[in-house]
């Protein structure tokens, strides 16, 4: 992976890397009649007298807003609104690129408690604001807001809103993780049921792999915090934590970790030992995923483990396995937005975490493999994950996503086969 420095990555982003595509053509007297006074009267009383006409006469089924508040940008903190506006115009980009879903930057500025500019996240005045703009959009994408506030914000805006919103810092990691552990369950001839689990980081990405994860099927999963194991004896845990909270003689994470299948770290840099995964059970995943430094590096895995067989997984580009969000966000909204599903529920996610799962053991395409010469992607410990350029995403993802929000009462029942014809169709012109 090329390294990049600074002056070349703000040479890059100047003048921003979004911006507006015109759907019609505006060339004549005619066209400008259409596209506003007085054509556009009929659109606007078409929609005020059949309000979901709204979703045909407008770009409104295509439209994410990427909404942020800068209170948890990347692996950087709390640097404000302005400062997440490169992430989010990076989101919209992944959108188009990936997903054909057309997605705008919407940083909230004085959504802190008291009206502050600094300090924890206001609940209220975020979903005041999201509620505000959302006429406009097909869906809602929330970004970069720190924990605990995000899991109110996205409980309450899934109620109120009658459109998709998903906080992708929370639901991204989890289904692609999830899609990992499915086929790392695959590889060892293990069912989901059999395995043993252990988290570390407690957070919104934490949190959510732990519910993915029990959703298909995990019974044994252990999370840990800064405190150590999160279990049934503690009283200092809030309402996530102690919904995951293991009757468990471990205290620590090491003590956790012995005889565990599963790795999966959202934590902080090396705060694993070569001595903690050699205590792990035969073929062990050590999903380490902290950016941009794993909860241990994959070299010090490699001596530790010297003549075993394991799986390593990382956040990062330039390993083998990387658990990339990019994988998931422009397909579950495509799939969503496609079918005018009004929320996206579990049996979506685990759909999306599927196809992902499915995907890895199909034989790669040739331009896929080109980009990333010097990896045999082929099934197996070094490729449990499909890699983002693979164009059969757009349709496998997405469509299953669909399907699973028509069969779930999440969207309305359509032609089915009619929405994937679509996906391919889309997927030999972009």
């Amino acid at each position: 992976m090329t390294v990049f420095d600074r002056e070349t990555v703000l040479q890059y982003h100047l003048g921003g890397k979004v911006g507006v595509r015109l759907l019609k053509e505006l060339r004549t007297q005619d066209d400008l009649c259409l596209a506003y006074t007085p054509g556009v009267a009929h659109a606007v009383k078409e929609i005020a007298q059949n309000p979901v006409s709204v979703f045909d006469y407008t770009a409104k089924q295509k439209l994410v807003a990427v909404v942020s508040d800068g209170t948890a940008i990347l692996g950087l903190g709390d640097l404000g609104a302005s400062a997440s506006i490169p992430v989010m115009e990076g989101k919209g980009v992944l959108f188009k690129a990936f997903g054909d879903v057309d997605a705008w930057p919407v940083p909230l500025d004085h959504c802190r408690l008291n009206g502050a500019n600094t300090g924890k996240t206001d609940p209220q005045r975020v979903i005041d604001a999201v509620m505000a703009i959302a006429p406009m959009y097909g869906g809602i994408n929330l970004e970069d807001i720190a924990a605990p506030a995000c899991f109110e914000i996205e409980d309450r805006l899934d109620e109120m809103l009658d459109i998709p919103v998903f906080h992708d810092d929370q639901w991204g990691t989890a289904i692609i993780t999830l899609a990992g552990v499915m086929n790392y369950a695959k590889l060892s001839g293990r069912e989901m049921s059999d395995l043993r689990v252990v988290m570390n980081g407690a957070g919104a990405a934490g949190i959510r792999i732990a519910d993915m994860c029990k959703a298909a099927g995990v019974q044994d999963l252990v999370m840990c915090d800064r405190k150590g194991v999160i279990h049934t004896g503690r009283d200092d845990l809030n309402a996530h934590k102690r919904r995951h909270a293991a009757d468990t003689k471990a205290r620590t994470l090491s003590e956790a970790l012995r005889g565990a299948n599963i790795f999966i770290g959202v934590s902080a840099a090396n705060c694993l030992s070569g001595a903690d995964v050699q205590s792990m059970s035969d073929f062990p995943a050590i999903f380490a995923m902290a950016n941009p430094d794993p909860e241990i590096r994959p070299e010090v895995v490699a001596e530790a483990l010297r003549g075993k067989r394991y799986v390593m997984v990382t956040g990062r580009s330039d390993f083998p396995n990387q658990i990339n969000n990019v994988l998931g966000f422009p397909y579950i909204f495509r799939g969503a937005l496609d079918v005018r599903a009004r929320t996206i529920n579990t049996q979506m996610k685990i759909a999306a975490a599927r196809a992902l799962a499915e995907m890895a053991y199909q034989p790669v395409p040739a331009d896929v493999q080109a980009i990333y010469a010097k990896e045999k992607l082929e099934f197996g410990d070094n490729y449990i994950i499909p890699k983002p350029f693979d164009r059969r995403l757009f349709v496998d993802v997405s469509y299953a996503v669909a399907k699973a929000a028509v069969e779930s009462g999440a969207a309305a029942p359509c032609d089915l086969a009619a929405v994937r014809a679509s996906l391919e169709q889309r997927n030999q012109t972009r």
